[in-house]
């Protein structure tokens, strides 16, 4: 039988990816949303020809409805058209790979209508993971992790109980700046920034790489995901994006996942699991890669990896604290605005000064959002 999905953030790196997967594995999709590339938009559309497209800026939802109009897609509006097709989708699985806090109320509606959730949106965990689990076990929400290393950790997860793990291994690529100090780190460019080793990601994902950001919100990710505590998750540097991540057992053994660095493996993954399918990216061809290494991440060099560890001991709201505060700085320094070295002086200020607001915040979406909210109107006094 014909799979049937959703892509949400179909126009970014990975919402792009999951349609390719979609079209080389003969998926049906039925719904999809970007954000304000209509252009774009329609190519997806008219390619895959889903019932509903959601625009979540309303000007571009027009344009799509004008380009659309000799369609019979729906062109659906805003937020609220956004949660109006998770609503009226037929499809079993939603691939959720909006980018920043605007996935989080998406996730939360996805788990409301039987579906299973396809999980690229790491935001909705590191703002209200708490929420977010404890909303997947009411409702009984299937939730497989399309990040790498989390789709990693799910597979490995499946060689022992629970109570046998003694602590989960994140790898890293390191980004492009991995061995450089502080007086060479002042001097990279956007352009160094934004060429990563391995992986081909949207632009503010691949800023959060550099600066280890990224891996920071993925032991959050990790902990509420796999219901461990952050010092149960160690993040090793490797280089070469082989081994995608590991769980080490109680008894010393340490099953690893490995493939070719390719996201359409984990959306396949996400979308056909428990079944495993012929695959659509390359085989590992492990001679080709002839070497695997592995090394400590620099804590001094790039702070906001530890500071991901602070928030995730302090709880509360501390993860939509640093998740805001990152927004606001990485677009400054897309815009040009900061250094690459200001992005981890902004956040570990604003981190500090909303801590303890962060920290007393109550766990309810509503004031989640207004403590993302106050973070980023406070970050921005600070470019």
């Amino acid at each position: 039988m014909t799979k049937t999905i959703a892509v949400l953030g179909a126009t970014g790196s990975v919402g792009r990816q999951a349609l390719d997967v979609a079209l080389s594995r003969g998926y049906r999709v039925d719904y999809m949303s970007a954000g304000k590339n209509a252009a774009l938009a329609e190519e997806q559309a008219r390619r895959f020809l889903p019932r509903f497209f959601a625009m979540a800026d309303e000007r571009a939802a027009g344009d799509l409805a004008t380009r659309l109009a000799d369609t019979e897609i729906r062109v659906l509006s805003g937020e609220e058209g956004i949660l109006e097709g998770i609503a009226l989708t037929e499809a079993q699985t939603v691939v959720n790979a909006i980018l920043g806090e605007a996935g989080l109320r998406p996730t939360l509606a996805v788990m409301e209508y039987g579906r299973r959730l396809a999980l690229a949106n790491k935001e909705s965990l590191v703002i209200a993971g708490e929420l977010v689990m404890t909303r997947a076990k009411e409702t009984g929400c299937e939730i497989l992790p399309v990040d790498s290393e989390h789709s990693a950790i799910f597979q490995c997860l499946a060689a022992g109980q629970k109570k046998e793990v003694k602590r989960l291994l994140l790898t890293a690529s390191g980004g492009p700046f991995f061995g450089y100090d502080r007086e060479r780190l002042s001097r990279v460019t956007l352009a160094d920034t934004l060429a990563h080793p391995t992986w081909k990601m949207g632009k503010k994902i691949t800023v959060d790489s550099a600066t280890l950001m990224n891996k920071g919100f993925e032991v959050l990710e990790a902990s509420h995901l796999f219901g461990v505590s952050p010092e149960r998750v160690e993040v090793v540097v490797h280089r070469e994006s082989i081994i995608h991540s590991a769980v080490e057992y109680i008894d010393n053994t340490v099953i690893a996942e490995m493939s070719v660095p390719d996201m359409r493996a984990c959306v396949q993954y996400a979308v056909d699991y428990p079944d495993r399918e012929a695959g659509t990216v390359a085989p590992l061809d492990l001679f080709s890669v002839g070497r695997l290494t592995f090394a400590r991440p620099d804590a001094e060099r790039f702070p906001l990896l530890p500071l991901a560890m602070e928030a995730g001991r302090l709880g509360g709201g501390m993860g939509a604290v640093l998740n805001a505060a990152d927004e606001v700085a990485v677009a400054a320094f897309l815009s040009e605005k900061l250094t690459f070295t200001g992005i981890s002086s902004v956040v570990t200020k604003a981190f500090e000064t909303m801590r303890g607001a962060g920290v007393s915040c109550e766990k309810s979406v509503d004031a989640l959002i207004a403590l993302d909210r106050e973070t980023r109107a406070y970050t921005e006094t600070l470019i």
